[in-house]
């Protein structure tokens, strides 16, 4: 197992074992990891909006084997959500009850099949933990440029599950990343609204949404209600 960079809130826990390496094809859930620093703003917002996203348009509380996670590298264990990234939440009509933050852990990383994080930084300190976590970690917004790119017939039919069409999904987008970069190295960045007004937080969870929009009608086939 990778040595986490000492300091940085990434940490192991026992009982996880390289049996329990990641192994996309032999999972019957897919399971998305939001990540940033403290997890009680950026990824919350994260976690929720995307959860948020998949009822609305699936109207399954399952999701279609979709499971959606957060942690954080700095991540305050058991803190609650900040109240400005509570509120934009209830702006959006999102849910954010029930939420505490989480330290990333070498066992999230090893489960997920999709780490998307808010920077640039957040998706080396992921790569850094390894547990072959390069070719499905990307930050959010590069996430969405990638998918943008691909051709949504170019993916499995619904009719043969969303777990696959997911999977298919990421290898398409990792595929892409060394052909359609960034227009600017701050394109991909979601900044950090810790501290800031309700208003930044507005502003942050606005972003947040648009990247998500793209991602969450790749998954599902399904676009936003208009």
């Amino acid at each position: 197992m990778t040595a986490p960079d000492a300091g940085r809130g990434i940490g192991t826990r026992q009982g996880v074992t390289g049996a329990h390496y990641w192994d996309g094809a032999s999972r019957d859930a897919f399971r998305i990891l939001h990540v940033s620093t403290g997890n009680v703003c950026r990824s919350p917002i994260t976690e929720r909006l995307t959860r948020h996203a998949l009822a609305d348009r699936l109207g399954d509380p399952l999701w279609g084997g979709l499971i959606v996670e957060s942690a954080g590298t700095w991540g305050h264990e058991g803190a609650p959500m900040e109240a400005n990234a509570e509120a934009v939440l209830a702006e959006f009509g999102a849910d954010a009850s029930g939420f505490t933050g989480r330290e990333l852990l070498d066992e999230h990383v090893i489960r997920a099949d999709l780490v998307l994080t808010a920077t640039r930084d957040h998706r080396q300190q992921v790569i850094s933990m390894g547990h072959s976590a390069g070719l499905r970690t990307f930050t959010l917004k590069e996430f969405t440029r990638l998918v943008k790119a691909i051709d949504p017939a170019t993916l499995p039919p619904l009719d043969d599950g969303m777990i696959e069409r997911a999977r298919a999904l990421v290898r398409a987008a990792a595929a892409l990343r060394g052909w359609l970069l960034a227009p600017t190295a701050e394109a991909d960045e979601v900044y950090d609204p810790y501290g800031a007004p309700l208003t930044f937080f507005r502003s942050i969870g606005d972003e947040i949404q648009q990247a998500l929009d793209p991602v969450v009608t790749a998954l599902t086939g399904v676009p936003a209600k208009a």
